[in-house]
């Protein structure tokens, strides 16, 4: 399954300067999801991190990781999320960074399941940039109603 700019922004909550998928290219319900990111000077975290030598912080490929797991676990439930679902980070374990991700590199995300139960999914993501891996970490995440 792929998902355009269009479909994503219909269930994800995030919106700019937080949205931190472009595109999804492919998703496979219950195993994985293959996603971009497309890193641009225009990023508004560019301005102070660093202005001399830009650098994506770790942080937000982190966050790019968890929101692909997101639309992987609506996929994989057979949920269209509404107002009243948000899902949360609940753990990152694991992390490292391989290299720097600068403006004009396309950060490709990648995320697997490792297991859901009751609202809670752990997942194993990497973020590369061609074929270099930039990131890498355990994530746990947990799905919940708000009213």
């Amino acid at each position: 399954m792929k998902l355009d700019i269009h479909q994503i922004l219909k269930l994800l909550p995030h919106r700019y300067p937080f949205l931190l998928v472009d595109r999804v290219l492919e998703m496979e319900k219950g195993k994985r999801i293959t996603a971009l990111k497309n890193v641009t000077m225009n990023e508004p975290f560019f301005n102070g991190h660093f202005p001399h030598r830009p650098v994506m912080p770790g942080v937000l490929m982190l966050e790019a990781m968890a929101q692909a797991a997101a639309l992987l676990s609506f996929h994989s439930l057979d949920i269209v999320p509404d107002d009243n679902t948000v899902y949360y980070f609940a753990a990152i374990d694991g992390a490292r960074f391989k290299r720097p991700v600068e403006p004009g590199d396309q950060l490709t995300l990648e995320v697997e399941i490792e297991r859901m139960k009751a609202g809670i999914s752990k997942f194993k993501g990497r973020a590369l940039v061609g074929s270099e891996l930039a990131c890498e970490a355990s994530l746990m995440c947990a799905m919940r109603q708000i009213s």
